[in-house]
């Protein structure tokens, strides 16, 4: 069977005609399988939704229970038929509940990446190679200027800044949903067992993840508390929340940004981050081909990011390719601006 019989690129997403069911669709349709919980692909008002349990919990907890006429989860590996074409779900790595979404029929298949990293993350399940004929995947840092250091290098950065700065707080922009919750991992891992503090817009998903088994530690909101009582504190908050009144409550603070843009100067200066820490949810450079590699697939489709540049190299390996240039999707998984409560 032709790939496009399976999988085919639509205005609303990435489109099975088989089976009636979009990937990640960016506008509400009838039938939606969402590979992870960040708005920018997943979305409320769909008929009915496919996902892990967890996707599930955060669109419900992002949206309201009735985010969807009805929700069906399905764990990865498990295997679902929809009129002839078999779907599946393996992790992606990117956060808590992220998947790769697999098609099948007549013997060829397809694999939707969503949005996928390879390095280790104590918050979610690692990253699954699944052999393909066709993978279809994401860009956002497919440039050879984006090499990720590992998560516990940059943390290793802020606790050092902290120990050499104890009067002074530090304040780290992190996304709501993730790469927060990852930062908090981290630092566990890395030795920090004191609170660590968060702005009001991160509770509800850090809550969720703790709920959902994801182990962080002593976890305390900010309040309107003396200035002292935060010497030595590391503190999240949303990124767009650093340039704003909120961060005067703190002493002296060192503002800092967990992305993978922090790896480009003039986006650290455009996002006053004093401690750029780069790290990111997403492949790099070298992890994008690697996956690319390991899928075995002869066709790549590329959804979003830099999609010619990685067109360019996989044609150079003598493979297949296409940039699908999809429209709505984001690069760090929501904008800045996204968090709900962003005043607390």
């Amino acid at each position: 069977m032709q790939p496009a019989q399976i999988l085919q690129p639509r205005p609303q997403g990435i489109y099975c005609p088989k089976a009636d069911l979009y990937i990640d669709p960016t506008r509400p349709v009838e039938r939606a399988l969402i590979t992870h919980g960040h708005s920018d692909h997943a979305r409320a008002g769909h008929g009915r939704v496919l996902a892990t349990a967890e996707t599930l919990a955060i669109m419900g907890a992002r949206y309201g229970a009735e985010f969807a006429g009805s929700a069906q989860a399905l764990r990865y590996g498990e295997r679902l038929d929809i009129n002839g074409v078999t779907f599946s779900l393996h992790s992606a790595g990117h956060v808590l509940g992220s998947a790769q979404a697999a098609a099948e029929c007549g013997g060829t298949r397809v694999v939707a990446s969503g949005d996928y990293k390879r390095q280790p993350d104590p918050t979610c399940a690692p990253f699954e190679v699944v052999p393909c004929d066709v993978f279809i995947t994401e860009a956002t840092f497919a440039l050879p200027v984006f090499t990720h250091p590992s998560a516990e290098h940059e943390v290793r950065k802020l606790l050092a800044s902290v120990a050499m700065f104890p009067e002074r707080a530090h304040i780290v922009g992190a996304y709501a949903l993730g790469k927060a919750q990852r930062v908090m991992a981290t630092l566990r891992a890395c030795g920090w067992d004191k609170p660590i503090y968060v702005h009001g817009a991160l509770m509800a998903l850090t809550d969720l993840y703790q709920k959902l088994g994801v182990e962080l530690g002593e976890i305390r909101h900010v309040t309107d508390a003396k200035k002292s009582a935060y010497e030595g504190a590391i503190v999240l908050c949303p990124p767009g929340a650093l340039q704003t009144p909120w961060v005067r409550r703190f002493p002296d603070p060192v503002t800092s940004v967990a992305s993978g843009w922090m790896r480009i100067r003039a986006r650290a200066r455009q996002q006053g981050a004093e401690l750029p820490l780069v790290i990111s949810d997403h492949a790099d450079w070298g992890d994008l081909r690697r996956t690319i590699k390991d899928t075995g697939a002869g066709e790549i489709w590329i959804t979003h990011g830099e999609a010619d540049a990685l067109a360019h190299w996989c044609e150079g390996q003598g493979l297949k390719a296409k940039a699908l240039h999809l429209v709505g999707y984001g690069d760090e998984g929501e904008p800045a601006g996204a968090e709900p409560g962003a005043a607390a």
